[in-house]
């Protein structure tokens, strides 16, 4: 495992912290807009970089003065709204630690976030205020933003824990140390308790600066945030991003298909990361004349960028990583549907065994796929640490000091990459190792299919077997006939697309597929599930 950063190394950051970046663009761009809150109810609001610092400022004071201290954790639980990036920069600026958990989290996954964390207070929403307090016990105080996401509440927040009282006098910022505690996000779960990934300030601001130089972002840009404010993207590869670059952020609740032209255009949006559900939704709406410049995606050079009329960027990247180990560039052609090259700020390895040290393993040639590998500086380009848990940090390096992503990749003719698999994505059938990812892609082809999941069922002979969960289009939905047809429309493209070992034991149609970060399909439920019926065989 590579060594933390070290306090007297230099590097991009010296002397300098999210605080300092703020303060900087506070004075240099004062009057220009910097984020414009546009909910589904109620009025919008919009701060320039001078109000927005001014603002940070007095939270800051609030939690200084409620007893939060350089180190303390604070649990930021909330769906998008102002306060979550009011509050994430507020801690900043007294060197709290933000810990920003999904809001979609089961009270048993609240618990543990609070516990494990340490929280010693909360930011929530009234919709949330009554699970925060029953499950998070240890704290000694938490606050309630007035409305839920700009809604009205249906029940009035006391008095005394208004977010409106996080109200005194800025505290003097801290001198700036680039290698503190800046915040915690957890990782999606899947076999074990998520994992907390902890930035430094110098982790944040490398995300910033980054991001902007791989999305070419501008201060004259204006970038569409829908995604969630508690994850990596909306908040590095946006917000800190368009911070670094000057530019405007303009943020959503959550993504709305209805009413993303209308507030792209409204605000002359030009810049905006998205994901494959959002696409297919976006699909069934007009597109007007628009100002995007960029759209930013798991993949580029989409099959849909002619409908939409707009060039996709496509990249790949962590938590763990800050921003994007692979990208691809706009100058630079790179193979359709790939994720791009690897980037200039990253060493990337493509090898066959990630138990071995990268020197003595098997690199992959061009048509072959392997384990992705990422060389970087820890608390820099790579996350400081798993929190609490040494013994992850630890056994996510490889003997050399390579980050394990835990993703296999495809190394193509023309040097660019494409995405394979998570590896708990690969099965063994049979002796075979088989990619969920290449059933996926015949069966997403099929007339009538709306999503697919492919996972591995337990089998008494085979060891794994395929299954494939389909989310019928909606109007082939309660329609049996037209469900035993998709099936076997679907078997009869894997007989003619795929070895016979890759074919699915099983395809079950299903009204909804579950789902976790940035509407990801939750595969660890399907596998849960699978796994409660017992083997196959």
């Amino acid at each position: 495992m590579p060594p933390l950063l070290h306090a007297t190394a230099l590097h991009p950051f010296n002397r300098l912290d999210v605080p300092t970046l703020l303060a900087d663009r506070a004075r240099r761009r004062r009057d220009h807009p910097f984020i414009v809150w546009e909910p589904f109810d109620g009025p919008g609001q919009t701060w320039t970089y001078g109000q927005f610092h001014a603002a940070v400022g007095r939270i800051a004071g609030g939690l200084a003065r409620r007893g939060v201290q350089a180190g303390d954790r604070v649990l930021i639980h909330l769906d998008n709204c102002p306060e979550t990036l009011l509050a994430w920069y507020a801690c900043g600026w007294i060197g709290a630690v933000a810990v920003t958990t999904n809001a979609r989290a089961a009270d048993d996954e609240l618990a543990y976030y609070a516990e494990h964390s340490g929280a010693v207070a909360a930011i929530t929403q009234p919709k949330f205020a009554e699970a925060v307090a029953r499950n998070c016990r240890h704290l000694t105080w938490q606050v309630v933003t007035d409305t839920d996401n700009g809604t009205p509440s249906a029940h009035p927040v006391p008095a005394d824990q208004r977010f409106a009282t996080l109200d005194a006098e800025p505290p003097p910022r801290r001198a700036p140390d680039p290698l503190a505690p800046c915040s915690v996000q957890y990782t999606s779960g899947t076999t074990s308790r998520p994992k907390a990934v902890l930035w430094t300030h110098a982790n944040a601001l490398w995300g910033a600066r980054i991001n902007a130089v791989h999305e070419d972002l501008q201060a004259t840009d204006v970038h569409l945030v829908h995604l969630p404010l508690f994850h990596t993207n909306a908040q590095a590869y946006s917000v800190l991003a368009t911070l670094w670059a000057g530019g405007t952020a303009v943020v959503l609740p959550r993504f709305s298909a209805s009413r993303f032209w209308p507030i792209s255009l409204k605000h002359r949006c030009t810049w905006v990361s998205m994901i494959p559900f959002c696409i297919k939704a976006l699909m069934a709406h007009e597109v007007p004349p628009h100002h995007y410049r960029l759209w930013g995606a798991a993949a580029c050079d989409l099959p849909t960028d002619p409908h939409f009329k707009v060039q996709t960027i496509g990249w790949w990247g962590m938590t763990e990583t800050i921003t994007h180990g692979i990208v691809s560039c706009r100058h630079v052609p790179s193979t359709p549907l790939s994720i791009g090259r690897p980037a200039p700020e990253y060493g990337i390895a493509i090898v066959d065994d990630d138990e071995i040290p990268v020197a003595d393993a098997r690199a992959v040639a061009p048509g072959g796929s392997g384990q992705l590998l990422v060389k970087g500086i820890r608390g820099l380009s790579l996350f400081a640490e798993y929190l609490g848990n040494a013994a992850a940090t630890e056994g996510s390096y490889t003997a050399d000091g390579w980050f394990r992503t835990g993703d296999r990749v495809d190394l193509l003719e023309d040097g660019s990459i494409r995405f394979g698999d998570r590896t708990k994505d690969m099965l063994k059938v049979g002796g075979e190792n088989v990619a969920a990812s290449e059933i996926e892609r015949v069966i997403a082809t099929v007339p009538g299919v709306h999503e697919c999941a492919v996972v591995a069922r337990k089998h008494r002979m085979l060891d794994e077997v395929p299954v494939v969960f389909v989310l019928p289009l909606e109007a082939l939905r309660g329609n049996p006939q037209a469900g035993a047809e998709l099936a076997e429309q679907v078997r009869a493209a894997c007989r003619q697309q795929l070895a016979d070992f890759k074919r699915p034991h099983e395809v079950r149609l299903v009204d909804s597929l579950p789902r976790s970060t940035l509407e990801k399909i939750a595969k660890a439920q399907l596998r849960a599930a699978l796994a409660e019926e017992g083997p196959l065989g």
